[in-house]
This record gives structure tokens, C-alpha cells and sequence, in this order.
């Protein structure tokens, strides 16, 4: 979106005292320079990383909160070997069920642990978008794809590296027969019986699928959310972010399924009954167990629920971070 600055001309009449030559209706045209055009998506330069980060955090912890049930759905359904009570015929059924064994307040089991993680871990991860996106000319007029994948890869790979973790207790107090009430005794349990390492078994999974998911997810962003700009009104347009976000997020969450199922199995892996999951030690291990057992459909467990949750997820946390870059846009230009 562009709003571009038109010339303007002052016209004054010069000599208007008798006698000089001015006065004769001599005109002084003064052209003053337009300002410099300015394409919404891109920062002003004294846009600040605080204010960045900001951003940022507000759209994480706003995307996860809403959807948080959808996605421990997903976990569920993802889990390998369940409890006979854990099988369920798909998300109408887990609904359901969940709600009348467990009690509806179970679906929002571990939200507290993604609150925790997604404010600082979104925040890096908008601020490093942003900055990689402004160093590649991604900011340019124009369409920079390039720009857009390697800037979204280069966030999720800071941002996962402080979110793991949380991502590994939120899981673990997912799953059916969970018993951890509080992110604090799940962390110290998982520490206390498997070390440092357990929050962080997962990492290389999550970015051979956070990479790729991120990349697709940002050009695809990048691209729709141009493509129809140029058919919008300039200026910012929440239903243009919410539309591409949307389907940019269903989009990269279907073709990376298999690996998110992959992660599931290795962060869950410590509250599993079963011993060949419980020592599976990294992606190929994993993966192996699921094709084993279950074959390719195996790899596909769960992927309504993940598409259900990462598309309106996608939609929320792009509106969310726009516009709270729209107000601080409009602030600094006040200034």
C-alpha cells in the first residue's frame, strides 16, 4: 500500500506596494518537493525496534490465545500409540468427548506456557523479519520474494530457539492423562527425569518445519497481500492482511504436516507408555517409528486440525502485528 505525497504549488502575488515592477501581476510560483513516497509495508526510518518488538508479541500472544483448543486437538490427534480414551473420529468428536470426560476448561490446558513464550518469542521473531526483510531491499517498491522467504527463515530460526521449550511443556500438558497443572512443576519434572536436553530434542525437527513452513508462509503473504493492495484502497486494510494471512497460514500448515507430526512425537515423547517412543532420539528415529507403524497416512495424522488452526491462527497474528504497526507508524509520523 502506497500513499504518495502530490506537489504542491503556492502561487503569491509579488509587489503588491505601488510603484514596483512586481505589481504589475507578476506571479512567483514556489514548488515545494513532494515527500518521499511511502509504501505502507515498509518501516519509516525512525521506526523503532522496541516499538517492533511490541508488535510482535502482541500478534503472538493473540494468535495462540484464541486458538489454543484447535491446536491441542491437533497434539492429541498427533499422538502416536494413544490411550484407547485419546482416539477420537475427528475435531467434532475430540470436542466433544474432551469436554464431557475431561470438562471444557481442559482445552485450554498449557495455554499459560504459550502466554509465557509467545509475547518475547514473537517479538524477536517480528524484529528479526523485519530488519533481514529492510537489509535484503524487501522494503523496496515492488515484488521481492527472495527477500520475503529468507527473512521469514531467518525469524523462526531466533524465535524457535527461545520458544522450544515452551512448546515442549505446552504439548506435555496436552496430551490425555496429563497430570502437570502449572508450566513450572511440568519444566521442573521434565528437567528433573530427562535433562535440558528433552527441551531441546525437537529444535532440529522444528526447523527443518518451521523453516520451510515460514518461508512458504511469507511469500505467500508477501504475495497475496500485494496482489491485492493493487485491486484496495491505499493506506491500511485489515481485511487484506486477514485474507492473505489466512490463506498463506492454511497453505504453508498443509505441506509441512508430516514434519509437525514428527515434532509431536519427539516432545511428547517423555509421557509416553510406550519404549520405543520414549527413547526415539531425533527426526529420523521418529519418523522411522511412524512409517513403521502406520505408514504414510501416518505422517497426515492431524492435519485438518493444524490447517483449521493455522490458517484463522495465520489471519489473527498478521492483523494483530499490522495493526499495531499501523498505530506506531501513525504515531511516529504525528511526531
Amino acid at each position: 500500500m502506497s500513499a504518495t505525497g502530490s506537489v504542491t504549488v503556492e502561487t503569491a502575488l509579488v509587489g503588491s506596494q505601488p510603484g514596483r515592477m512586481a505589481a504589475a501581476g507578476h506571479e512567483k510560483h514556489m514548488i515545494v518537493e513532494p515527500p518521499e513516497e511511502y509504501d505502507y509495508e515498509s518501516l519509516p526510518p525512525n521506526f523503532s525496534l522496541a516499538a517492533n518488538m511490541v508488535a510482535g508479541a502482541f500478534a503472538g500472544i493473540a494468535e495462540h490465545s484464541v486458538m489454543y483448543p484447535i491446536d491441542l486437538l491437533k497434539t492429541r490427534m498427533q499422538v502416536v500409540n494413544p490411550t484407547p480414551a485419546a482416539i477420537y473420529s475427528g475435531l467434532g468428536n475430540a470436542i466433544a468427548t474432551i469436554s464431557r470426560v475431561e470438562g471444557y476448561l481442559s482445552l485450554w490446558r498449557g495455554l499459560s506456557s504459550v502466554i509465557v513464550g509467545a509475547g518475547p518469542a514473537h517479538a524477536v521473531y517480528f524484529a528479526t523479519y523485519e530488519a533481514v526483510k529492510q537489509a535484503m531491499g524487501g522494503n523496496a517498491s515492488g515484488h521481492h520474494p527472495l527477500a520475503a522467504a529468507t527473512s521469514g527463515a531467518c525469524a523462526t530460526i531466533a524465535s524457535d530457539a527461545f520458544m522450544n521449550p515452551f512448546d515442549v511443556i505446552k504439548q506435555r500438558m496436552q496430551v490425555h492423562g496429563s497430570t502437570y497443572r502449572t508450566i513450572g512443576e511440568c519444566a521442573r519434572s521434565t528437567f528433573r527425569n530427562e535433562g535440558l536436553r528433552a527441551f531441546y530434542v525437537s529444535y532440529p525437527t522444528t526447523l527443518t518445519m518451521t523453516v520451510p513452513f515460514t518461508a512458504l508462509q511469507f511469500t505467500a503473504y508477501e504475495s497475496l497481500s500485494k496482489m491485492m493492495q493493487n485491486q484496495r484502497k491505499t493506506g491500511y486494510d485489515p481485511l487484506t492482511h486477514c485474507t492473505a494471512g489466512g490463506l498463506a497460514g492454511g497453505f504453508a500448515a498443509a505441506a509441512t504436516t508430516p514434519l509437525d507430526v514428527v515434532k509431536t512425537l519427539l516432545q511428547t515423547r517423555g509421557v509416553s507408555s510406550d519404549h520405543e517412543i520414549r527413547h526415539a532420539r531425533g527426526l529420523v528415529s521418529a519418523a522411522s517409528i511412524i512409517w513403521r507403524r502406520e505408514g504414510t497416512k501416518g505422517f497426515f495424522r492431524g492435519m485438518k486440525a493444524r490447517v483449521v488452526t493455522a490458517a484463522p491462527s495465520t489471519a489473527i497474528c498478521w492483523s494483530a502485528y499490522e495493526v499495531a504497526k499501523a498505530y506506531f507508524i501513525r504515531v511516529e509520523n504525528e511526531k
